[in-house]
């Protein structure tokens, strides 16, 4: 038996006519390094992909559950008062988030489109390679069935001597081996072939999944931005209409303030044409002792207090809150000095106590009494109003001492747990 080498394949001549192709080491390596490579091409690239989707999915996920957490706070601030000012930053929030959603759709749809072409070529690649396997396995069907069943025990009985059959032997395994290696690089490569095309379908199908993302999310921007410019809106009128409110406010205020500084100007007068100083019925023995004019809550208290839009009010007094028609009482002896409108102060009651203190019950729905009269302490006055103000049915309650000077009812009322221990009789 002699061996010739021909190119891949070296010769073995069986007999005197019979030539059998043998592998070289050469080829029988090249077979180990296309069985290994569509497993090492597949094991790396799945999850490749999978670790791509999966960061791709917590990225998207942690902004959405940080803009969820500030819709959170929208809703919380919308049950609440609150501040136009704080919806319109929390709406910003939220359009910062939603586009920082749509760049990172952006990110995600161009990698992806990346990934869908080295897919592709991959598969391409894949599936020529099953077409040359598979090409080779046809040609060796063809061969085995030409041979015949009994070709492998020809060859070894065709054998001249001991060493030859083994020689023989070697080939028909290295045969076998060959068609076995050659099957199962079939096998791998149509696995290969399934998984890259499934790979395909799941990219193109992700792909698609992010484009109709995106478009929704680019429609909540544009809903966002709707919103803050109809809270902007909101915000300049309730400026306006606060300024406004403001302004008549101040102009009410100093209406009551030079009626106050006018009966504080005769006061003095009469004091200085040398007539006896009168007691007043309000003094500083009566700090903490004075009934209540209307039993309620306080709404608001003395000092000022922040409105709507951080709106800075005023309070020369404070807010009583009780239901509309509530009789509302003198808190000590006086004359009436002004019963009538004060602007937005609607119906109100101005006593003079003497002695340079004042008391004013404003929001009235309607005065019990007229310029000029005297009351006694507890007296009705007139009834709670106030309904169509901005803080509802109320009575705003002032005292003011010498020199027209706004006094904290607080100081002068008795303590609301002492408030039913002690009776209202007149005094």
């Amino acid at each position: 038996m002699k061996t010739l080498g021909s190119g891949e394949w070296g010769v073995v001549l069986v007999g005197a006519d019979r030539k059998v192709p043998l592998p070289t080491p050469h080829s029988l390596i090249t077979i180990l390094l296309l069985v290994a490579l569509p497993t090492t091409v597949a094991g790396q690239a799945r999850p490749t992909y999978q670790q791509q989707m999966q960061d791709n999915q917590r990225r998207l996920e942690d902004i959405k559950r940080e803009r969820s957490e500030v819709e959170q706070e929208l809703s919380r601030l919308r049950t609440q008062a609150h501040s136009l000012t704080d919806e319109i930053s929390n709406i910003e929030q939220q359009k910062q988030s939603t586009n920082r959603i749509v760049n990172e759709l952006d990110r995600q749809i161009t990698g992806l489109g990346t990934q869908i072409d080295q897919i592709t070529v991959d598969l391409l690649i894949a599936q020529d390679a099953l077409l040359e396997k598979r090409a080779v396995l046809e040609r060796r069907l063809v061969d085995i069935y030409k041979r015949g069943s009994l070709y492998s025990w020809q060859v070894l009985l065709a054998a001249e001597s001991f060493g030859d059959l083994l020689s023989r032997y070697k080939y028909l395994y290295l045969v076998s081996l060959q068609d076995r290696l050659l099957n199962n690089d079939m096998q791998k490569l149509r696995d290969r072939v399934a998984r890259q095309r499934q790979l395909l379908v799941d990219s193109r199908e992700t792909l698609g999944r992010r484009r109709l993302e995106r478009t929704d999310e680019l429609g909540r921007y544009v809903t966002l931005e709707q919103a803050r410019e109809t809270s902007l809106r909101e915000t300049r009128r309730n400026a306006r209409q606060a300024e406004q409110r403001l302004s008549r406010l101040e102009r009410d205020e100093r209406t009551l303030n030079d009626r106050v500084e006018a009966l504080e100007r005769a006061r003095r007068e009469a004091e200085s044409r040398g007539a006896a100083p009168t007691t007043g019925s309000i003094t500083t023995a009566d700090l903490g002792g004075l009934d209540w004019p209307v039993e309620g809550a306080i709404i608001y208290p003395f000092g000022t207090t922040v409105g709507p839009n951080n709106t800075r009010i005023p309070r020369h007094g404070i807010g009583i809150r009780a239901a509309v028609g509530t009789a509302v009482r003198a808190v000590a002896p006086g004359t009436v000095s002004l019963s009538g409108s004060l602007g937005l102060y609607l119906t109100s009651v101005l006593i003079d106590h003497g002695g340079g203190y004042y008391t004013v019950y404003a929001y009235l729905n309607d005065a019990t009494v007229r310029q000029g009269d005297r009351v006694v302490r507890g007296q009705v006055i007139g009834h709670v109003g106030g309904e169509s103000s901005d803080e509802g049915a109320h009575l705003h309650f002032e005292i003011r001492g010498q020199g027209g000077i706004a006094l904290d009812p607080g100081n002068w009322l008795r303590p609301l747990s002492a408030r039913s221990a002690r009776p209202s009789t007149p005094r």
